[in-house]
Protein backbone atom coordinates (compact mmCIF):
# COMPACT_ATOMS: atom_id res chain seq x y z
CA UNK A 1 0.00 0.00 0.00
CA UNK A 2 3.03 2.01 0.40
CA UNK A 3 4.59 4.18 -2.71
CA UNK A 4 7.56 5.25 -3.39
CA UNK A 5 8.00 8.97 -2.39
CA UNK A 6 10.61 11.66 -1.26
CA UNK A 7 8.40 11.13 2.01
CA UNK A 8 7.67 7.66 2.25
CA UNK A 9 9.77 5.49 0.65
CA UNK A 10 8.50 1.73 0.05
CA UNK A 11 9.70 0.72 3.95
CA UNK A 12 8.02 0.72 7.35
CA UNK A 13 6.84 4.29 8.63
CA UNK A 14 8.96 4.01 11.51
CA UNK A 15 11.82 5.31 10.08
CA UNK A 16 10.38 7.70 7.84
CA UNK A 17 9.47 11.02 9.69
CA UNK A 18 7.51 8.95 13.16
CA UNK A 19 11.18 8.67 15.02
CA UNK A 20 8.69 8.29 17.89
CA UNK A 21 7.55 4.74 16.41
CA UNK A 22 4.11 3.15 16.07
CA UNK A 23 2.52 5.66 18.54
CA UNK A 24 2.66 8.96 16.97
CA UNK A 25 2.21 7.31 13.39
CA UNK A 26 -1.16 5.70 14.70
CA UNK A 27 -2.19 9.34 16.18
CA UNK A 28 -1.80 10.84 12.59
CA UNK A 29 -3.75 8.25 11.32
CA UNK A 30 -6.48 8.69 13.79
CA UNK A 31 -6.03 12.71 13.15
CA UNK A 32 -5.96 12.04 9.23
CA UNK A 33 -9.27 9.80 10.03
CA UNK A 34 -10.84 12.11 11.56
CA UNK A 35 -10.30 14.93 9.25
CA UNK A 36 -11.59 13.00 6.46
CA UNK A 37 -14.59 11.74 8.38
CA UNK A 38 -14.72 15.79 9.16
CA UNK A 39 -15.51 16.18 5.06
CA UNK A 40 -17.16 12.97 4.34
CA UNK A 41 -19.90 13.31 7.58
CA UNK A 42 -19.91 17.07 7.21
CA UNK A 43 -23.94 16.70 6.90
CA UNK A 44 -25.68 16.11 10.34
CA UNK A 45 -25.27 12.26 11.70
CA UNK A 46 -27.20 10.68 14.23
CA UNK A 47 -25.51 9.71 17.76
CA UNK A 48 -26.26 7.76 20.94
CA UNK A 49 -24.39 9.33 23.88
CA UNK A 50 -24.61 8.05 27.59
CA UNK A 51 -24.91 10.07 30.72
CA UNK A 52 -23.50 9.23 34.23
CA UNK A 53 -23.42 11.11 37.24
CA UNK A 54 -23.10 10.06 41.18
CA UNK A 55 -21.70 13.43 42.56
CA UNK A 56 -23.22 16.66 43.91
CA UNK A 57 -26.77 16.89 42.24
CA UNK A 58 -27.16 14.79 39.96
CA UNK A 59 -30.12 15.70 38.52
CA UNK A 60 -28.96 19.41 37.46
CA UNK A 61 -25.72 17.95 36.67
CA UNK A 62 -28.16 16.38 33.78
CA UNK A 63 -29.99 19.57 33.15
CA UNK A 64 -26.51 21.39 32.57
CA UNK A 65 -24.89 18.56 30.43
CA UNK A 66 -27.62 18.39 28.38
CA UNK A 67 -27.88 22.60 27.65
CA UNK A 68 -23.84 22.28 27.18
CA UNK A 69 -24.60 19.34 24.53
CA UNK A 70 -27.25 22.03 22.82
CA UNK A 71 -24.79 24.69 22.52
CA UNK A 72 -22.03 22.25 21.48
CA UNK A 73 -23.38 21.76 18.42
CA UNK A 74 -25.39 18.48 19.30
CA UNK A 75 -28.96 18.78 18.43
CA UNK A 76 -30.90 16.16 21.69
CA UNK A 77 -33.88 14.60 19.43
CA UNK A 78 -35.18 11.88 22.20
CA UNK A 79 -34.63 11.15 25.68
CA UNK A 80 -34.59 7.77 27.83
CA UNK A 81 -35.66 7.54 30.78
CA UNK A 82 -34.06 7.95 33.50
CA UNK A 83 -32.41 5.48 35.81
CA UNK A 84 -30.93 4.99 39.43
CA UNK A 85 -28.37 2.21 39.70
CA UNK A 86 -25.86 1.04 41.79
CA UNK A 87 -22.29 1.60 41.22
CA UNK A 88 -20.70 -1.28 38.92
CA UNK A 89 -17.25 -2.26 39.35
CA UNK A 90 -15.94 -0.22 41.93
CA UNK A 91 -18.80 -0.64 44.53
CA UNK A 92 -17.51 1.93 47.50
CA UNK A 93 -19.13 4.92 45.99
CA UNK A 94 -22.97 6.42 45.47
CA UNK A 95 -25.90 5.70 43.34
CA UNK A 96 -25.60 6.51 39.80
CA UNK A 97 -28.28 8.26 37.83
CA UNK A 98 -28.23 6.80 34.53
CA UNK A 99 -29.64 8.08 30.78
CA UNK A 100 -29.33 8.08 27.29
CA UNK A 101 -30.01 10.83 24.24
CA UNK A 102 -30.32 10.49 20.47
CA UNK A 103 -28.84 13.58 18.50
CA UNK A 104 -27.67 14.89 15.60
CA UNK A 105 -24.39 16.11 14.97
CA UNK A 106 -22.22 17.35 12.43
CA UNK A 107 -19.22 17.16 14.66
CA UNK A 108 -16.92 13.95 13.13
CA UNK A 109 -17.01 11.03 15.43
CA UNK A 110 -13.17 12.30 17.52
CA UNK A 111 -14.66 16.12 17.36
CA UNK A 112 -17.76 15.01 18.90
CA UNK A 113 -15.48 12.82 21.64
CA UNK A 114 -13.46 16.62 22.41
CA UNK A 115 -16.45 18.08 22.93
CA UNK A 116 -18.04 15.86 26.07
CA UNK A 117 -14.58 15.10 27.42
CA UNK A 118 -14.36 19.35 27.90
CA UNK A 119 -18.27 19.26 28.89
CA UNK A 120 -17.36 16.51 31.31
CA UNK A 121 -14.30 18.93 33.08
CA UNK A 122 -16.09 21.90 32.61
CA UNK A 123 -18.96 20.20 34.98
CA UNK A 124 -16.09 19.46 37.26
CA UNK A 125 -14.62 16.23 35.96
CA UNK A 126 -10.99 15.70 37.40
CA UNK A 127 -8.43 12.45 36.16
CA UNK A 128 -9.86 9.85 39.11
CA UNK A 129 -9.71 6.63 39.52
CA UNK A 130 -11.22 4.34 36.84
CA UNK A 131 -15.12 3.79 37.15
CA UNK A 132 -15.01 6.04 40.31
CA UNK A 133 -16.87 8.94 41.28
CA UNK A 134 -18.00 11.96 38.68
CA UNK A 135 -20.22 14.68 38.53
CA UNK A 136 -20.20 13.57 34.93
CA UNK A 137 -19.55 10.85 32.27
CA UNK A 138 -20.47 11.23 28.59
CA UNK A 139 -20.01 7.81 26.19
CA UNK A 140 -20.89 7.76 22.75
CA UNK A 141 -22.64 4.66 22.04
CA UNK A 142 -22.94 4.84 18.47
CA UNK A 143 -22.25 7.26 16.03
CA UNK A 144 -23.99 7.05 12.16
CA UNK A 145 -23.81 3.72 10.86
CA UNK A 146 -19.82 3.85 11.79
CA UNK A 147 -17.84 1.44 13.54
CA UNK A 148 -14.63 3.26 15.07
CA UNK A 149 -11.53 1.93 16.73
CA UNK A 150 -8.64 3.72 17.46
CA UNK A 151 -6.28 4.82 21.10
CA UNK A 152 -9.10 7.15 21.88
CA UNK A 153 -12.50 5.95 20.65
CA UNK A 154 -14.24 2.39 20.18
CA UNK A 155 -18.10 2.88 18.71
CA UNK A 156 -20.36 1.29 19.14
CA UNK A 157 -19.05 1.24 23.02
CA UNK A 158 -17.32 -2.07 23.55
CA UNK A 159 -18.77 -2.94 26.72
CA UNK A 160 -22.72 -1.94 26.24
CA UNK A 161 -23.73 -5.55 26.30
CA UNK A 162 -22.48 -6.47 30.12
CA UNK A 163 -24.06 -3.56 31.48
CA UNK A 164 -27.83 -3.41 32.60
CA UNK A 165 -27.31 1.05 33.06
CA UNK A 166 -26.19 1.57 29.56
CA UNK A 167 -28.54 -1.13 27.49
CA UNK A 168 -31.84 0.02 29.84
CA UNK A 169 -31.60 3.60 28.35
CA UNK A 170 -30.57 2.37 25.04
CA UNK A 171 -33.60 0.23 24.42
CA UNK A 172 -35.68 3.00 25.63
CA UNK A 173 -34.30 5.01 22.52
CA UNK A 174 -35.69 3.20 20.38
CA UNK A 175 -39.25 2.21 19.55
CA UNK A 176 -40.15 -1.71 19.24
CA UNK A 177 -40.90 -1.24 15.64
CA UNK A 178 -37.12 0.10 14.71
CA UNK A 179 -38.13 3.44 13.08
CA UNK A 180 -35.08 3.71 10.24
CA UNK A 181 -32.12 2.42 8.66
CA UNK A 182 -29.89 4.02 11.33
CA UNK A 183 -31.24 2.48 14.03
CA UNK A 184 -31.94 -0.51 12.57
CA UNK A 185 -28.19 -0.58 12.13
CA UNK A 186 -27.69 -0.02 15.85
CA UNK A 187 -30.22 -2.86 16.58
CA UNK A 188 -27.69 -5.37 14.02
CA UNK A 189 -24.51 -4.91 16.07
CA UNK A 190 -25.19 -6.60 19.33
CA UNK A 191 -23.55 -9.30 20.03
CA UNK A 192 -26.94 -10.93 20.23
CA UNK A 193 -29.31 -12.31 16.89
CA UNK A 194 -31.95 -10.73 18.13
CA UNK A 195 -30.21 -7.23 18.31
CA UNK A 196 -30.35 -4.86 21.20
CA UNK A 197 -33.32 -6.06 22.36
CA UNK A 198 -32.16 -9.96 22.83
CA UNK A 199 -28.91 -8.52 24.54
CA UNK A 200 -31.24 -6.40 26.92
CA UNK A 201 -33.41 -9.57 28.01
CA UNK A 202 -30.38 -11.91 28.09
CA UNK A 203 -30.25 -9.51 31.15
CA UNK A 204 -33.66 -10.22 32.63
CA UNK A 205 -34.79 -7.24 30.55
CA UNK A 206 -37.84 -5.01 32.51
CA UNK A 207 -37.79 -7.73 34.85
CA UNK A 208 -34.80 -6.07 36.62
CA UNK A 209 -36.17 -3.05 36.53
CA UNK A 210 -36.71 -2.30 40.75
CA UNK A 211 -34.33 -5.20 41.58
CA UNK A 212 -30.95 -5.75 41.12
CA UNK A 213 -29.89 -2.31 41.79
CA UNK A 214 -31.48 -0.33 39.25
CA UNK A 215 -34.90 1.57 39.36
CA UNK A 216 -36.75 4.00 36.48
CA UNK A 217 -37.26 7.60 38.20
CA UNK A 218 -38.84 11.03 37.80
CA UNK A 219 -37.29 14.06 38.85
CA UNK A 220 -39.00 16.18 40.84
CA UNK A 221 -37.32 19.34 42.36
CA UNK A 222 -34.23 17.89 43.90
CA UNK A 223 -35.92 14.31 44.84
CA UNK A 224 -36.44 11.35 42.60
CA UNK A 225 -39.58 9.89 42.74
CA UNK A 226 -40.19 5.64 41.77
CA UNK A 227 -44.10 5.91 40.48
CA UNK A 228 -43.69 2.10 40.58
CA UNK A 229 -43.81 1.82 44.00
CA UNK A 230 -47.24 2.03 44.63
CA UNK A 231 -50.53 3.47 43.15
CA UNK A 232 -49.76 7.65 43.72
CA UNK A 233 -53.09 9.79 44.54
CA UNK A 234 -53.55 13.01 43.02
CA UNK A 235 -56.67 15.37 45.40
CA UNK A 236 -58.16 17.68 43.15
CA UNK A 237 -58.38 20.86 44.55
CA UNK A 238 -61.04 23.40 42.31
CA UNK A 239 -60.52 27.22 42.83
CA UNK A 240 -63.30 28.18 40.26
CA UNK A 241 -67.05 29.22 40.57
CA UNK A 242 -68.21 26.33 37.85
CA UNK A 243 -65.97 23.31 38.08
CA UNK A 244 -69.02 20.83 37.57
CA UNK A 245 -68.28 18.61 40.74
CA UNK A 246 -67.27 21.31 43.44
CA UNK A 247 -67.17 24.55 41.68
CA UNK A 248 -67.90 27.10 44.20
CA UNK A 249 -66.63 25.54 47.33
CA UNK A 250 -63.20 26.43 47.85
CA UNK A 251 -63.21 29.79 46.33
CA UNK A 252 -62.16 31.61 49.99
CA UNK A 253 -58.57 31.00 51.26
CA UNK A 254 -59.49 30.03 54.24
CA UNK A 255 -61.73 27.02 52.80
CA UNK A 256 -59.15 25.77 50.24
CA UNK A 257 -56.14 25.27 52.78
CA UNK A 258 -58.63 23.29 55.38
CA UNK A 259 -59.58 21.31 52.17
CA UNK A 260 -56.16 20.27 51.38
CA UNK A 261 -55.12 19.94 55.20
CA UNK A 262 -58.62 17.24 54.67
CA UNK A 263 -56.92 16.07 51.73
CA UNK A 264 -53.30 15.07 52.52
CA UNK A 265 -54.17 14.38 56.21
CA UNK A 266 -56.60 11.39 54.34
CA UNK A 267 -53.43 10.46 52.15
CA UNK A 268 -53.39 12.10 49.05
CA UNK A 269 -49.71 12.25 47.83
CA UNK A 270 -50.29 14.92 45.40
CA UNK A 271 -52.53 18.26 45.38
CA UNK A 272 -53.76 19.42 41.70
CA UNK A 273 -54.71 23.17 42.26
CA UNK A 274 -56.67 24.79 39.45
CA UNK A 275 -58.12 27.81 38.61
CA UNK A 276 -59.71 27.28 35.37
CA UNK A 277 -62.74 25.15 34.55
CA UNK A 278 -62.68 22.77 31.89
CA UNK A 279 -65.87 21.02 32.28
CA UNK A 280 -67.50 20.91 29.02
CA UNK A 281 -68.92 24.23 27.54
CA UNK A 282 -66.62 26.01 30.50
CA UNK A 283 -65.54 29.90 29.68
CA UNK A 284 -62.28 30.55 29.64
CA UNK A 285 -60.83 33.33 31.35
CA UNK A 286 -57.60 35.42 31.68
CA UNK A 287 -54.64 34.54 32.79
CA UNK A 288 -54.35 36.85 35.22
CA UNK A 289 -57.63 36.20 37.27
CA UNK A 290 -56.29 32.56 37.07
CA UNK A 291 -53.21 33.71 38.59
CA UNK A 292 -55.90 36.48 40.99
CA UNK A 293 -57.08 33.11 42.29
CA UNK A 294 -54.64 30.46 41.79
CA UNK A 295 -51.28 32.12 43.28
CA UNK A 296 -52.50 33.22 47.10
CA UNK A 297 -53.55 29.28 47.54
CA UNK A 298 -50.82 28.04 46.15
CA UNK A 299 -48.48 30.21 48.57
CA UNK A 300 -50.31 29.30 51.61
CA UNK A 301 -50.40 25.49 51.02
CA UNK A 302 -46.46 25.17 50.15
CA UNK A 303 -45.80 26.45 53.46
CA UNK A 304 -48.48 24.18 55.52
CA UNK A 305 -46.29 21.19 57.69
CA UNK A 306 -49.13 18.84 56.61
CA UNK A 307 -47.33 19.07 53.04
CA UNK A 308 -43.73 17.74 53.70
CA UNK A 309 -42.99 14.92 51.49
CA UNK A 310 -46.11 15.90 49.01
CA UNK A 311 -46.19 17.44 45.90
CA UNK A 312 -48.17 20.36 44.23
CA UNK A 313 -49.08 20.43 40.65
CA UNK A 314 -50.76 22.83 38.94
CA UNK A 315 -54.02 22.18 36.48
CA UNK A 316 -53.55 24.95 33.63
CA UNK A 317 -53.55 25.68 30.31
CA UNK A 318 -51.88 28.83 30.06
CA UNK A 319 -48.19 28.98 30.03
CA UNK A 320 -48.53 32.20 31.80
CA UNK A 321 -50.25 30.79 35.03
CA UNK A 322 -47.37 27.93 34.54
CA UNK A 323 -44.44 29.93 34.63
CA UNK A 324 -45.74 32.04 37.56
CA UNK A 325 -46.67 28.66 39.39
CA UNK A 326 -43.65 26.91 38.95
CA UNK A 327 -41.94 30.18 40.46
CA UNK A 328 -44.41 30.23 43.83
CA UNK A 329 -43.53 26.38 44.47
CA UNK A 330 -45.50 24.22 41.95
CA UNK A 331 -43.71 21.03 41.17
CA UNK A 332 -45.87 19.78 38.25
CA UNK A 333 -47.90 20.92 35.21
CA UNK A 334 -50.70 19.40 34.39
CA UNK A 335 -51.46 20.52 31.11
CA UNK A 336 -55.64 19.22 29.97
CA UNK A 337 -54.56 20.50 26.19
CA UNK A 338 -51.11 19.24 26.11
CA UNK A 339 -49.54 22.27 24.93
CA UNK A 340 -52.50 22.58 22.13
CA UNK A 341 -53.99 25.77 23.75
CA UNK A 342 -50.78 27.84 24.55
CA UNK A 343 -47.78 27.30 21.69
CA UNK A 344 -45.40 28.79 24.47
CA UNK A 345 -46.38 26.05 27.20
CA UNK A 346 -43.51 23.63 25.94
CA UNK A 347 -40.95 26.32 26.53
CA UNK A 348 -41.46 27.33 29.59
CA UNK A 349 -41.91 23.85 30.64
CA UNK A 350 -38.61 23.34 29.60
CA UNK A 351 -36.82 26.19 30.63
CA UNK A 352 -38.70 25.36 34.46
CA UNK A 353 -37.61 21.91 34.65
CA UNK A 354 -40.48 20.71 36.65
CA UNK A 355 -42.66 17.39 34.86
CA UNK A 356 -45.34 17.68 32.87
CA UNK A 357 -48.56 15.86 32.55
CA UNK A 358 -49.52 15.67 28.93
CA UNK A 359 -53.58 14.40 28.32
CA UNK A 360 -55.48 14.15 25.57
CA UNK A 361 -58.04 16.17 24.18
CA UNK A 362 -59.26 17.23 20.89
CA UNK A 363 -60.65 20.36 20.34
CA UNK A 364 -61.26 22.80 24.03
CA UNK A 365 -63.08 22.61 26.68
CA UNK A 366 -65.93 24.28 24.27
CA UNK A 367 -65.88 21.86 21.74
CA UNK A 368 -64.42 18.93 23.05
CA UNK A 369 -67.64 17.15 22.78
CA UNK A 370 -68.60 18.47 19.29
CA UNK A 371 -69.57 15.56 17.03
CA UNK A 372 -66.14 15.89 14.93
CA UNK A 373 -64.37 15.34 18.25
CA UNK A 374 -66.08 12.33 19.11
CA UNK A 375 -65.20 9.88 16.04
CA UNK A 376 -62.61 7.45 16.69
CA UNK A 377 -61.69 4.24 14.49
CA UNK A 378 -60.03 2.71 17.71
CA UNK A 379 -60.03 4.36 20.69
CA UNK A 380 -57.19 3.27 22.36
CA UNK A 381 -55.00 3.27 19.06
CA UNK A 382 -56.05 6.90 18.16
CA UNK A 383 -55.87 8.48 21.51
CA UNK A 384 -52.20 6.28 21.62
CA UNK A 385 -51.40 8.16 18.47
CA UNK A 386 -52.54 12.04 19.26
CA UNK A 387 -51.17 11.87 22.68
CA UNK A 388 -47.65 10.79 21.50
CA UNK A 389 -47.37 13.34 18.80
CA UNK A 390 -48.34 15.58 21.45
CA UNK A 391 -45.57 14.13 23.59
CA UNK A 392 -43.56 14.15 20.27
CA UNK A 393 -42.94 18.12 20.14
CA UNK A 394 -42.85 18.61 23.78
CA UNK A 395 -39.63 16.46 23.77
CA UNK A 396 -38.22 18.00 20.63
CA UNK A 397 -38.67 21.41 22.51
CA UNK A 398 -36.80 20.45 24.93
CA UNK A 399 -38.89 18.36 27.64
CA UNK A 400 -37.09 15.07 27.98
CA UNK A 401 -38.79 12.30 27.98
CA UNK A 402 -38.16 11.50 31.72
CA UNK A 403 -40.14 14.31 32.89
CA UNK A 404 -43.20 13.37 30.50
CA UNK A 405 -45.90 12.02 32.40
CA UNK A 406 -49.31 10.80 30.33
CA UNK A 407 -52.88 11.16 30.33
CA UNK A 408 -55.69 9.78 28.45
CA UNK A 409 -58.57 11.69 29.24
CA UNK A 410 -61.27 10.10 30.33
CA UNK A 411 -63.86 12.27 29.75
CA UNK A 412 -62.73 14.81 27.45
CA UNK A 413 -63.87 14.14 24.34
CA UNK A 414 -65.43 10.84 24.64
CA UNK A 415 -68.52 8.46 24.68
CA UNK A 416 -69.55 6.19 27.54
CA UNK A 417 -67.89 3.30 25.52
CA UNK A 418 -64.77 5.40 24.64
CA UNK A 419 -64.24 6.18 28.34
CA UNK A 420 -64.77 2.36 29.38
CA UNK A 421 -62.47 1.08 26.07
CA UNK A 422 -59.98 3.41 28.12
CA UNK A 423 -60.01 1.98 31.21
CA UNK A 424 -60.06 -1.45 30.23
CA UNK A 425 -57.37 -1.07 27.72
CA UNK A 426 -54.58 0.85 29.57
CA UNK A 427 -52.04 -1.72 28.12
CA UNK A 428 -52.88 -0.96 24.88
CA UNK A 429 -52.63 2.67 24.99
CA UNK A 430 -49.11 1.49 26.28
CA UNK A 431 -48.15 -0.78 23.50
CA UNK A 432 -49.13 1.66 20.51
CA UNK A 433 -47.35 4.46 22.29
CA UNK A 434 -44.10 1.89 22.34
CA UNK A 435 -44.17 1.22 18.64
CA UNK A 436 -42.70 4.67 18.36
CA UNK A 437 -40.67 5.31 21.85
CA UNK A 438 -40.45 3.06 24.82
CA UNK A 439 -39.28 5.59 27.22
CA UNK A 440 -42.47 7.09 26.67
CA UNK A 441 -44.70 4.21 26.77
CA UNK A 442 -42.90 3.93 30.17
CA UNK A 443 -44.06 7.07 31.52
CA UNK A 444 -46.08 7.48 34.76
CA UNK A 445 -49.46 6.85 33.51
CA UNK A 446 -52.57 8.81 34.99
CA UNK A 447 -55.90 8.55 34.97
CA UNK A 448 -59.32 11.18 35.70
CA UNK A 449 -62.33 9.40 35.90
CA UNK A 450 -63.80 10.91 38.99
CA UNK A 451 -67.13 11.62 39.44
CA UNK A 452 -67.45 12.16 35.66
CA UNK A 453 -70.77 12.46 33.37
CA UNK A 454 -70.37 8.68 32.12
CA UNK A 455 -69.88 7.17 35.51
CA UNK A 456 -73.57 8.65 36.00
CA UNK A 457 -74.89 7.85 32.85
CA UNK A 458 -74.00 4.10 33.23
CA UNK A 459 -75.39 4.16 37.40
CA UNK A 460 -77.82 6.62 37.37
CA UNK A 461 -76.34 8.98 39.19
CA UNK A 462 -77.04 12.77 38.06
CA UNK A 463 -75.44 14.29 41.44
CA UNK A 464 -72.20 14.38 40.70
CA UNK A 465 -70.98 13.60 44.31
CA UNK A 466 -73.17 10.74 44.33
CA UNK A 467 -70.54 9.19 41.71
CA UNK A 468 -67.77 8.01 44.52
CA UNK A 469 -68.64 4.51 44.34
CA UNK A 470 -68.41 4.23 41.16
CA UNK A 471 -65.18 6.69 40.94
CA UNK A 472 -63.44 3.53 43.47
CA UNK A 473 -64.68 0.96 40.66
CA UNK A 474 -63.01 2.84 38.12
CA UNK A 475 -59.93 3.91 39.26
CA UNK A 476 -59.61 0.08 40.77
CA UNK A 477 -59.84 -1.54 37.33
CA UNK A 478 -57.42 1.77 35.97
CA UNK A 479 -54.93 0.51 38.52
CA UNK A 480 -54.90 -2.94 37.70
CA UNK A 481 -54.06 -2.08 34.22
CA UNK A 482 -51.01 -0.24 34.75
CA UNK A 483 -52.67 3.43 35.90
CA UNK A 484 -49.58 4.76 38.19
CA UNK A 485 -51.46 8.20 39.41
CA UNK A 486 -55.56 8.63 40.08
CA UNK A 487 -56.68 11.85 40.25
CA UNK A 488 -59.95 11.98 42.53
CA UNK A 489 -62.03 14.37 44.53
CA UNK A 490 -62.90 11.38 47.49
CA UNK A 491 -59.48 10.84 49.38
CA UNK A 492 -60.29 8.18 51.88
CA UNK A 493 -62.13 5.85 49.58
CA UNK A 494 -59.78 6.37 46.83
CA UNK A 495 -56.77 5.71 49.36
CA UNK A 496 -58.13 2.77 50.35
CA UNK A 497 -59.12 1.27 46.66
CA UNK A 498 -55.24 2.32 45.95
CA UNK A 499 -53.68 0.56 48.62
CA UNK A 500 -55.48 -2.83 47.61
CA UNK A 501 -54.89 -2.38 44.32
CA UNK A 502 -50.89 -2.12 45.09
CA UNK A 503 -51.37 -5.48 47.81
CA UNK A 504 -52.98 -7.77 44.77
CA UNK A 505 -50.38 -6.56 42.00
CA UNK A 506 -47.48 -6.83 44.77
CA UNK A 507 -49.09 -10.30 45.87
CA UNK A 508 -49.41 -11.37 41.84
CA UNK A 509 -45.77 -10.00 41.56
CA UNK A 510 -44.18 -12.34 44.27
CA UNK A 511 -46.58 -15.45 43.32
Amino acid sequence: MWKKTKAFKHVSPLKQGFPLGWKNFRAFCNTAINATLSGVYSTEQEVVIALGSNVGNRIKNFNDALNLMKGSGIDITRHSCLYETAPAYVTDQPRFLNAAVRGVTKHAPHDLLTVLKTIEREMGRGNGIRYGPRPLDLDILFYGRLRISSDKLTVPHERIWERPFVLAPLVDLLGSAVDNDTVSHWHSLSIHPGGLFEAWERLSGESLIGKEGIRRVVPIGDKLWDFSEKPYVMGILNLTPDSFSDGGKFQSLDSAVSRVLSMATEGADIIDIGAQSTRPMASRISAQEELDRLIPVLEAVRVMPEMEGKLISVDTFSSEVASEAVKKGADIVNDVSAGALDPNMYKVVAESRVPYIAMHMRGDPCTMQDKENLKYDDVCRDVASELYARVRDAELSGIPAWRIMIDPGIGFSKKVDHNLDILMGLPKVREEIAKKSLAISHAPLMIGPSRKRFLGDICDRPVARDRDPATVASVTAGILRGANIIRVHNIRDNVDAARLCNAMLRRGRSS
